[in-house]
């Protein structure tokens, strides 16, 4: 018995999601979670209009920060019940080369620059503290989505680190192909999820080269409330023009980085090791 576990690969608990399905396995966990995610998003739009301001702290929670906290529990919900939380947040089994903390600099560079060329007064404090919060949640709930649930998926099917990064990240990228329901153009969403993609493809390497998910969570939550807030309290001048650049930045980064991803993680590796790059 215990060398045919060993041979499956089915430990740690994780064997109810294992198997020949394991894409179609990782694809349903986004599934699921886009359609409640948008679903509610939906169901709460028009609480959201009948506030004083939309755009204000207490439409940021309705429309944003509410349905990402359900999300939320949702996946701690989902994690416990398979026995998969404390796996995800032990140290990764592989890390991660020198050459990985170019992608989690440029993120961090271009955050730090949004956040740096906004208009604080014209924001207000509550709104400033509530997207700071929702980034929070947006973090956790993507990062614990994608780069916990999908990527250990596909590690314990066998697949190769290079896979790992481009379906995890392919499937982040299209979360946010929901943002068609919102009334987001096609053109703006079509550069989103490339985005998103090379954004993702960073995370992950973010994941690799510290040797936790707590990187990725941390990075991303100070991703969109920099990029949101740039993007509705912009303040004209030279550091502004250049916070703008980092979308672009990010995807070359990203795109090219992909292709130097190298590595496995054995199937039964139910403990963190760590291999090379």
């Amino acid at each position: 018995m215990r060398r045919e576990i060993h041979e499956r690969g089915d430990t740690v608990g994780l064997d109810p999601l294992l198997g020949p399905r394991w894409r179609w396995r990782a694809v349903v966990l986004v599934v699921v979670y886009f359609v409640l995610y948008n679903g509610l998003s939906l169901l709460l739009t028009p609480l959201a209009t009948q506030t004083d301001d939309p755009s204000s702290a207490a439409g940021i929670l309705v429309f944003y920060a509410a349905p990402i906290l359900v999300g939320c529990l949702l996946l701690i919900g989902f994690a416990a019940s398979v026995g998969w939380l404390h796996q995800l947040f032990r140290p990764q089994p592989i890390r991660g080369r020198g050459w990985m903390w170019i992608a989690v600099a440029v993120v961090l560079l271009f955050n730090v620059l949004h956040l740096l060329s906004f208009d604080y007064g014209a924001a207000g404090t509550q709104v400033v503290a509530t997207w700071l919060l929702t980034g929070l949640f947006i973090g956790f709930a993507e990062e614990v989505l994608t780069r916990g649930l999908v990527v250990t998926l596909l590690r314990r099917a066998g697949r190769r680190e290079i896979v790992v990064a481009a379906i995890s990240s392919a499937l982040f990228a299209a979360l946010h192909a929901g943002n068609l329901l919102t009334g987001q153009s096609l053109p703006a969403t079509l550069f989103q999820l490339v985005y998103t993609f090379a954004f993702g493809v960073c995370m992950y390497l973010a994941m690799r080269v510290t040797g936790t998910i707590i990187a990725p969570i941390l990075l991303h939550a100070s991703t969109d409330p920099s990029i949101f807030l740039h993007t509705a309290y912009p303040v004209e001048g030279a550091l502004s023009s250049l916070a703008g650049v980092g979308n672009p930045a990010v995807i070359v980064v990203g795109l090219i980085a992909l292709f130097f991803v190298r590595g496995r993680v054995g199937r039964d590796q139910a403990a963190p090791s760590y291999g090379a790059a």
